[in-house]
């Protein structure tokens, strides 16, 4: 396999339009990256210029050490699996899964070794002599996945695979590549819009919006230290609560919003929000912190009851508090009725605070 290293990598269109901006990263060897953010903020391009398929305006981009920006996209080693299969209709499975390596010169009897070795990877060996079109979905996914496999390349760059499968079927191929991934110890890049899809799969994720690089960290962290605004409410579903307000220390610090004041003075990252009293900030809460109480007595909020989603083994409640809208995860229980008033507490030490000017996060004891 591979590493892969940008070094200020951009894209700058005709027009002037900066399709990625100074992308820097390392991949490491082996390593399953995924590239996600809103259609438009440059993933695909971004995975484009690695694979050669689109040019690079600056910067420098490398393959295991070798500066490739002028390199074809065939002198790469490099293998792509796109959204649409792009495979052959009138060619076999076996055929689509060796074309690349016929076109390479290799020999037969070593392409149907390739073949047959690929094929029992993805258990596909009873379809060898099927044609794409006699395939479902998932089976035409692992061929597309099998002709990159079974070139045995340096990098595999996958973009949004599975995005037109069904919801049973992307689980299940997310599944299978995440398996491959393990069994080959393969570099991979995979590009999706799908944050679920990125959290499942990613040993660290690259986000981006409008061509500008946001964060790049393990799932979790992003989820549980994301660092501005736009990877608080990207990452997550449903979204994190971000509430806006002037931080008062007023018997204790408050919250104070259109809606409401806000209690803080039982959180533990009181002694370094001091900075921010009588300044504009936003309090972010994931709706799994935001804990619904038997009483009002403790409350940090009240909300009013709109919308109830069950979904199996929890419960998304969807509030109004004054204006905002709000949503909590909640375990199945005795459900309350619509229109009911309902309170709230958070989970002190998992709370997020952010700057409203710069969306970067503010710094606390818990980071």
């Amino acid at each position: 396999m591979a590493t892969v290293r940008l070094d200020r990598v951009r894209k700058v269109y005709p027009n002037g339009h900066v399709g990625v901006a100074d992308a820097s990263f390392d991949i490491a060897d082996g390593e399953l990256l995924v590239l996600v953010g809103p259609s438009g903020c440059g993933k695909t391009t971004l995975l484009r210029m690695i694979a050669g398929l689109e040019s690079i305006s600056s910067g420098t981009l490398s393959i295991d050490g070798r500066v490739v920006n002028e390199v074809a996209p065939k002198e790469r080693d490099i293998a792509m699996v796109f959204q649409n299969y792009a495979l052959y209709p009138h060619m076999t499975v076996a055929q689509n899964l060796g074309f690349g390596l016929h076109l390479r010169g290799h020999k037969p009897a070593e392409i149907e070794q390739r073949v047959r070795e690929v094929a029992k990877t993805l258990e596909l060996e009873q379809r060898l002599d099927s044609k794409p079109a006699a395939l479902s979905g998932g089976q035409r996914q692992r061929v597309a996945l099998g002709r990159a496999l079974v070139r045995n390349p340096k990098v595999f760059l996958l973009d949004e695979p599975l995005s037109n499968l069904d919801a049973k079927l992307r689980l299940s191929m997310r599944v299978e590549i995440a398996r491959l991934h393990r069994q080959l110890r393969a570099t991979m890049i995979y590009v999706t819009h799908d944050q679920v899809e990125a959290m499942t799969l990613g040993q660290r994720i690259v986000i981006l919006d409008g061509g500008v690089i946001q964060q790049i960290d393990t799932p979790m962290n992003l989820y549980d230290r994301p660092a501005n605004l736009f990877v608080a409410s990207f990452m997550g579903s449903p979204a994190m609560n971000l509430l806006r307000g002037t931080l008062r220390a007023v018997d204790g610090l408050k919250l104070v919003t259109s809606q409401g004041e806000i209690a803080l003075g039982s959180i533990a990252q009181a002694s370094s929000l001091e900075r921010w009293v009588d300044r504009e900030l936003v309090l972010g809460v994931r709706p799994e912190d935001l804990r619904l109480l038997d009483s009002r007595a403790d409350a940090a909020i009240e909300a009013r009851l709109e919308v109830i989603e069950p979904v199996g083994n929890e419960v998304f409640l969807n509030l109004r508090y004054g204006s905002q809208a709000l949503v909590a995860r909640t375990p199945p229980r005795m459900l309350p009725e619509l229109g009911s008033a309902l309170h709230f507490d958070f989970a002190w030490e998992r709370l997020h605070f952010f700057d409203p000017q710069n969306g970067l996060r503010i710094t606390t004891p818990n980071d």
